[in-house]
């Protein structure tokens, strides 16, 4: 669209992605966290926009990043679970910008290639390239190895996230000219994190020197405090997974400040979000792959160009609509390939027409499906699926169902309950019709064996979503 002024085509923003990996949602203090972990990610959504019920696609690394470089689903890329690599055809983020005249820059985790260093042709279309495909088994806290262009290894130097941190600011300032204007092509960077993911090899979770001990036994979410005198890792590391979540914020801070100081602040939209999130061992026996929020919901703010002032989105949102989003706001055509919508109208118009659900898929623990409104999660696993093999099921049995408006950190499972009959019902039709929207073959879904509910416990059939449907209120007689 023409600048008013001018007459001339307006510049189109630029694009800034931060993708941390394994950070839960409630590590943040605009959904409450008490520790200050993240005092620059919460401004930004206080001054941006807040997706507040921010939820992956698939609760692992390589399906959840082959879906935000696609806007596809993982069983439509084929990525269904780690080891497998991204398709060499089909839009990706970086092809549909540097196709758009973007400059496009990847810093960070891959994990969509099949060798080490990336090949070229396994790098999704981006031009400027400085990653590694599994940068937990190639780097440590205070060892950072990733490749360049050429795939030839760079070490570079200080804490791991301070590291990547670094080398996105010399991206942004390399793509400014020396007196300071815009660079002829806008440009589009995505800078992918490892914190605060564990060191695999050691199981541990290496926050910068001093900054475990800040946090170590200052806080625990209501599930890990329940669920880990049953197991789990949540005492052992918390103070470490809390520790580098501070720092990545830290990190943040500095590239807004360059931002600020290369005059691209307002010109440049920044988002920042997770893979997935962290369960800390308490659901099954690693740290994600369930359908729990503790490792579906991650943070998800905006801001800039399009997103200031946005407020807080309260619909459940899916990361793999971020794609579309991304490209709306900056005037490019979203590819019809793409799967994922663009939020950009919620931003607009809280009351914009939006699904009131979204889809996760779950693999390589149990291959299982489910549906997250506002109110209900709702999840049934196919028992007779090999995990790691099978993309999808076609005998699924209702495995779980919890109220999340009055059991927020999912301790009670109300499948088979018969007070919940009846939601269970709507809810597994609603999930059947989003499996089939997702491209997979209709399966069958059968309920859960009955349990006992309870003479209290029930639901009443006026409530749907956590709304109230319309009811009429008689005279009162005296």
């Amino acid at each position: 669209m023409p600048d008013a002024a001018t007459g001339r085509p307006a510049r189109r923003p630029n694009v800034v992605v931060v993708f941390t990996d394994q950070q839960r949602w409630d590590t943040t203090g605009v959904h409450g966290n008490p520790l200050d972990l993240t005092p620059n990610f919460d401004a930004m959504a206080r001054s941006g926009t807040h997706v507040v019920q921010a939820i992956t696609p698939q609760p692992v690394c390589a399906p959840a990043r082959a879906a935000i470089q696609t806007g596809r689903y993982p069983t439509t890329t084929g990525v269904h679970r780690n080891g497998r690599t991204l398709p060499e055809d089909g839009p990706t983020l970086a092809t549909c910008f540097r196709d758009a005249g973007y400059a496009t820059g990847y810093i960070g985790k891959w994990h969509l290639a099949g060798a080490e260093p990336v090949p070229p042709e396994q790098r999704g279309g981006y031009e400027s390239w400085l990653g590694a495909n599994v940068l937990e088994f190639v780097s440590d806290a205070y060892r950072t190895v990733m490749f360049d262009e050429a795939g030839e290894p760079v070490l570079l130097p200080g804490y791991r996230s301070d590291a990547l941190f670094d080398a996105a600011i010399r991206f942004v300032a390399d793509h400014t000219e020396p007196d300071g204007s815009p660079a002829e092509r806008p440009f589009f960077l995505f800078l992918s994190l490892i914190e605060p993911h564990h060191q695999n090899e050691v199981d541990t979770y290496p926050a910068p020197k001093g900054y475990a001990e800040r946090y170590q036994g200052r806080w625990l979410p209501p599930d890990l405090a329940t669920l880990s005198a049953e197991g789990g890792t949540a005492h052992r590391h918390l103070g470490g997974y809390c520790g580098q979540v501070r720092r990545v914020d830290e990190g943040l801070g500095r590239l807004v400040d360059a931002l600020r100081t290369l005059d691209l602040l307002d010109d440049t939209i920044l988002a920042f979000t997770s893979d997935h999130g962290s369960h800390f061992k308490t659901r099954n026996d690693e740290y994600k792959r369930s359908c729990h929020d503790s490792s579906v919901r991650v943070p998800l703010a905006l801001r800039g160009p399009g997103f200031d002032s946005g407020g807080a989105l309260n619909h459940p949102v899916s990361t793999i609509d971020l794609p579309a989003t991304l490209l709306d706001a900056a005037g490019i055509e979203v590819p019809a390939a793409m799967q994922g919508r663009s939020f950009l109208p919620l931003v607009r118009d809280p009351d914009a027409e939006w699904p009131t659900e979204v889809f996760v898929q779950v693999s390589e623990s149990e291959v299982g499906r489910a549906i997250r409104t506002s109110r209900w999660k709702y999840y049934a696993v196919d028992p007779d699926a090999h995990p790691w093999d099978d993309l999808a099921g076609s005998r699924y049995v209702e495995t779980a169902l919890y109220d999340l408006a009055n059991d927020p950190y999912e301790l009670v499972n109300l499948a088979g309950m018969a007070s919940h009959r009846a939601v269970a019902e709507r809810l597994r039709a609603r999930l059947l019709a989003r499996i089939v929207a997702a491209g997979e073959a209709e399966p069958v879904i059968e309920p859960a064996p009955e349990v006992p509910s309870g003479a209290q416990r029930r639901v009443d059939p006026a409530v749907h979503d956590g709304r109230w449907t319309p009811v009429r209120f008689g005279h009162q007689h005296r």
